[in-house]
């Protein structure tokens, strides 16, 4: 029996559960039944997630939504060629755990999504009609011309949704990236951005939530993009990224206390690039002991020299140090715990790695967060570039993750040969991405590469800044010795 089951059984007749376990199922589809939450779990920033059948999480630009004991996250799935292929929704109880549960709609939903492209997709529940509603951007899937807003319905949250067309505002207005709001006295808002991104709109929708009523609240000339609006106690909060692309930037908000403004001035959140992500959703987590913010971003393959489905995630939890005011603090990792409603940062475990040599830094060329970008020693200073983390890879090895990227120390190519360049890459499973540390003496170490039992080294012993490291067979020299140095 679930935990809802057996309260109802407790506090209610025999009818009455009935009824809601009834309304419960319907809410949630055919042969789903709310089940007991999870405890805290751990949830690694910069990296791909992967749902219950080791597949790629892809569901970017999205939101979600509670319903019962669930979180459903619905987000973007994209052809290779980046145009529209399905809105994807996954479902979880702890937010890491993540079940595939449909491609909520697809290129076949309608004619005109064939070849278009979807983006943002936010789906919100009218208690009145009953009905789960998605609000998304729409393109032709051959331009960016149409800059419209698209209408999908269903009455189970992971069922499939019936598209309802697309359109701009009245007739008149752009409509590009996208959120959906549900007010406390039930009224349904979208936002979305305008006139070529220079303006950020607020709509009131109609009563079932399925087209705008009004228009409430402009930005004119803020060029601000990827809209997230959440409410806290009494206070609205509209998180928003600057217009530049796939390239990272710094993330601003504002506030108020009537979704009609007055809004406050525009306030940074977090750091010049956002921690390389762009805002999709910030989600509320209710629990028994407080409610937590989460801000959830996407990490844009193509913003770090990869492809759009090498894409990741930064979720972060926000801080609030007024009621007018929010922080946005890096955290490699971060803890949840959706029973209590506890999000919170994991301390950093990162270190420097230092040569006995030249005293130099391990450090990822120019700061770049590009896949294959080269691994070199420099000066050390407080750059995120220059640090790592260690994590278990089993067997006495560990992957070493640097922190401004996400990507893993890395021999390139699986080479097992002396002189082969040490890069960053996406993390996995390669053995020639697992080091292991030997004791040198004197608090230094070895790092040796699983693959090829060769060691860490900088190219000839250089103590020049921009030295190249390489593996190479080990030989006792203090270019092949490291010191892990806290941060």
């Amino acid at each position: 029996m679930s935990r809802l089951q057996a309260l109802l059984s407790r506090r209610t007749t025999g009818r009455m559960v009935a009824l809601a376990l009834a309304l419960v199922a319907a809410m949630l589809g055919p042969g789903v039944v709310p089940e007991a939450g999870a405890a805290t779990v751990t949830v690694t920033n910069r990296t791909q997630f992967r749902d219950t059948s080791g597949n790629v999480v892809h569901a970017h630009g999205g939101g979600v939504i509670k319903v019962g004991d669930y979180y459903y996250w619905f987000g973007e799935s994209r052809n290779a060629d980046s145009t529209f292929r399905a809105v994807t929704v996954y479902r979880s109880q702890d937010l890491r755990t993540w079940e595939f549960r449909n491609n909520a709609l697809t290129q076949a939903s309608a004619s005109e999504l064939g070849v278009a492209n979807i983006e943002r997709p936010k789906v919100i529940y009218n208690a009145s009609t009953r009905q789960f509603v998605m609000w998304m951007h729409k393109e032709n899937g051959r331009d960016y011309g149409e800059a419209r807003a698209a209408v999908a319905t269903s009455s189970t949250v992971d069922g499939t949704y019936t598209y309802r067309g697309s359109f701009r505002p009245f007739n008149q207005h752009m409509s590009r990236d996208i959120t959906a709001f549900v007010d406390d006295d039930g009224a349904g808002y979208m936002v979305s951005a305008a006139r070529e991104n220079a303006d950020l709109h607020i709509y009131r929708l109609t009563a079932d939530y399925t087209n705008v009523a009004s228009l409430v609240r402009v930005w004119q000339g803020d060029t601000r993009e990827a809209p997230a609006l959440f409410k806290r106690g009494g206070v609205y909060f509209m998180l928003t990224s600057g217009a530049t692309g796939w390239n990272p930037n710094q993330q601003k908000y504002s506030t108020a206390t009537s979704l009609a403004g007055p809004w406050s001035a525009w306030q940074n959140a977090g750091d010049s690039t956002t921690y390389g992500s762009q805002t999709m959703f910030v989600l509320p987590v209710q629990g028994t002991q407080t409610t937590s913010y989460l801000y959830m971003g996407d990490r844009w393959g193509p913003g770090f020299g990869a492809a759009y489905a090498d894409s990741q995630y930064v979720w972060l939890p926000l801080r609030f140090p007024s009621a007018t005011s929010l922080a946005l603090d890096w955290y490699p990792q971060i803890t949840v715990d959706t029973e209590t409603g506890v999000v919170a940062g994991v301390a950093s475990s990162a270190v420097n790695l230092v040569a006995r040599h030249s005293g130099k830094c391990a450090d990822v060329v120019n700061g770049s967060a590009a896949l294959s970008a080269e691994v070199i020693q420099y000066t050390c200073g407080s750059g995120a570039n220059q640090q790592w983390s260690p994590r278990d890879a089993g067997g006495g090895y560990v992957q070493l993750v640097a922190q401004h990227s996400g990507l893993c120390l890395d021999v390139a190519n699986v080479s097992t040969a002396d002189g082969a360049k040490v890069v960053q890459y996406t993390c996995g499973s390669g053995t020639n991405q697992q080091w292991q540390f030997q004791d040198a003496g004197g608090g230094y170490y070895r790092l040796v590469a699983r693959h090829s039992g060769r060691c860490l080294d900088v190219t000839d012993g250089s103590t020049a800044d921009g030295a190249r490291l390489i593996q190479w067979s080990c030989n006792g020299g203090t270019n092949q010795q490291w010191q892990r140095r806290a941060r």
